[in-house]
């Protein structure tokens, strides 16, 4: 009797392994991230048609050249391993133009800009070259002040870089190119539509961005960023001595809907993850489409309970946060309903998110719970999610019968509401429907909108919005795709669930 119990503890916990592995597909020690925090100092080009030197700031640049100084922050890891990718994260470049650097319009005056900047990457290793490109955005048009320098922003997803061989690796800035689209107040293309400046290095100033030791590929690779290019196979990268490798940004243009949604190549316990459906909007008797958006989801603590005979019960606690725009709410989405049954009625519907706590010992009040049941008696398997969001509701630009209704800045639900959504799980004789964390699938649930405030900028309009929206509960389907393991994705794999930029391949569509 001693033996069969011990074979059968032994058979739980083979198998409580294997169940953890698909629980949680990190698995490798994440490195420490070292800040990047550098200001450089750049002469720009001024462009054919640009401001005549008079017009800038008293002790402004040389003949033909605008200062501008730029400061960049990122993250990279400490070290890696040779054929690991490294990945940048949280690029931001930020860049203030000299005041009158815009060009005079020859007709309405120029309002606001949006802008791509790319910045030149100099990767180096043991005298080995290569150049990469840091391309990044503002996150929508930026006012140009009446006066004074012209602070612009940019952010992006960066190519990954692999080294070759054992050695540090630096990182050191290069020339920056602005791209300037040019818009007058009422939205339209000024004239000129475009500016683009080319941007060199002043002289004499610290480039370096980031030094990384990187090992000789031997021992567990202790601060490696990410798991070795061929982990099927268990064998390392040859040391060839060869130029760093760098990868490319991943295209958008099959999916052109999707936003970005990114993942923490650095932390082994992160998943990102689109999410899309439709809520019930019980009163006007149609439905809200959920905009196709991302979240990110931190797997949390795992416990294990063999307490009861034939069964192995795996019980994990996370965090779930949407993230757009490095803010945690949907994007903005345009509904339109019958109000009373007859009125037509256009609103854009900002659903934001209030990020879940912290414990006074730093423990995260998690959202999300698994609990993985395991039946011994016939090897199958049932499990639950449960997914706890408090969110606001905010409404604008809205229309009655295709005219403006003036509901002010401020008009949303008085007070965060929850939405709890539900995903099921079973899986018997190799096979497996419903919803995990780590695979995606369908999510149920419903919500109750309180009552709203600050509507209307003449009148108080919050009556109207409470009768139409308030108090009756609305059926939630949410479809989750399978996540992005961003930590564990190798670039250039097939079979892969991240793109080379550790976003998800699966973009998934919502059902009713």
């Amino acid at each position: 009797m001693s033996g069969a119990r011990r074979r059968t503890a032994r058979g739980a916990a083979v198998a409580t392994a294997v169940l953890l592995g698909g629980m949680i597909p990190g698995a490798q020690a994440s490195s420490g991230l070292q800040e990047v925090d550098l200001e450089l100092a750049y002469t720009c080009d001024l462009p054919e048609g640009g401001p005549p030197k008079g017009d800038l700031p008293e002790g402004g640049p040389p003949e033909g050249g605008l200062p501008v100084k730029v400061g960049v922050t990122a993250k990279l890891p400490a070290s890696a391993r040779p054929g690991q990718a490294i990945q940048p994260e949280d690029v931001v470049l930020e860049a203030t133009l000299p005041e009158g650097a815009i060009p005079a319009s020859t007709g309405s005056p120029v309002a606001s800009v949006s802008a791509e900047t790319r910045l030149g990457i100099d990767v180096s290793q043991e005298g080995r070259r290569a150049r990469a490109e840091w391309v990044g955005t503002t996150s929508g048009s930026v006012p140009v002040p009446a006066e004074g320098g012209l602070p612009l922003t940019t952010t992006g997803t960066v190519p990954y870089v692999k080294p070759g061989a054992s050695g540090d690796l630096a990182f050191d800035a290069g020339a920056l190119s602005v791209e300037l689209a040019l818009k007058t107040a009422d939205g339209m293309p000024a004239e000129p539509p475009g500016l683009s400046l080319g941007c060199t290095l002043d002289p004499d100033q610290e480039t370096g961005l980031a030094k990384l030791e990187i090992g000789d590929g031997d021992g567990d690779g202790e601060g490696a960023s990410a798991p070795p290019a061929s982990p099927s196979s268990g064998k390392r990268p040859a040391r060839d001595g060869s130029v760093p490798e760098v990868g490319t940004r991943a295209e958008r243009t099959d999916r052109p809907d999707a936003p970005p949604c990114v993942g923490d190549v650095g932390n082994d316990l992160n998943l990102n993850a689109y999410v899309t459906g439709y809520a019930n909007v019980t009163k006007l008797k149609g439905a809200s489409r959920i905009p196709l958006a991302c979240t990110q989801i931190e797997q949390g603590p795992t416990r294990v309970d063999l307490s009861e005979p034939g069964f192995t019960h795996i019980y994990q606690d996370s965090t779930a946060l949407l993230d757009y725009e490095g803010k945690p709410q949907l994007p903005p989405v345009s509904s339109t309903f019958l109000t009373f049954g007859f009125m037509p009625t256009t609103a854009t519907l900002e659903m934001t998110q209030i990020p879940a706590g912290v414990d006074a010992d730093g423990t995260p009040d998690y959202n999300v719970s698994s609990h993985l049941v395991v039946d011994w008696t016939d090897f199958s398997n049932t499990g639950t999610t449960t997914i706890n969001l408090e969110l606001m509701l905010r409404l604008r630009d809205v229309e009655v019968n295709g005219v403006p209704l003036d509901v002010g800045d401020n008009c949303r639900t008085s007070k965060p509401f929850p939405l709890t959504l539900v995903g099921r799980m079973t899986a018997k004789d190799g096979v497996t429907t419903g919803y995990t964390l780590v695979t995606g699938g369908v999510l149920e649930g419903s919500v109750t909108l309180p009552s709203f405030s600050g509507c209307g900028a003449g009148e108080d309009l919050d009556s109207l919005f409470t009768a139409s929206l308030s108090g009756v509960p609305g059926y939630v389907k949410q479809v989750q795709g399978a996540p992005c393991a961003a930590a564990q994705h190798v670039p250039g794999t097939e079979n892969s669930v991240c793109t080379d930029a550790y976003e998800p391949i699966d973009v998934p569509v919502a059902i009713r």
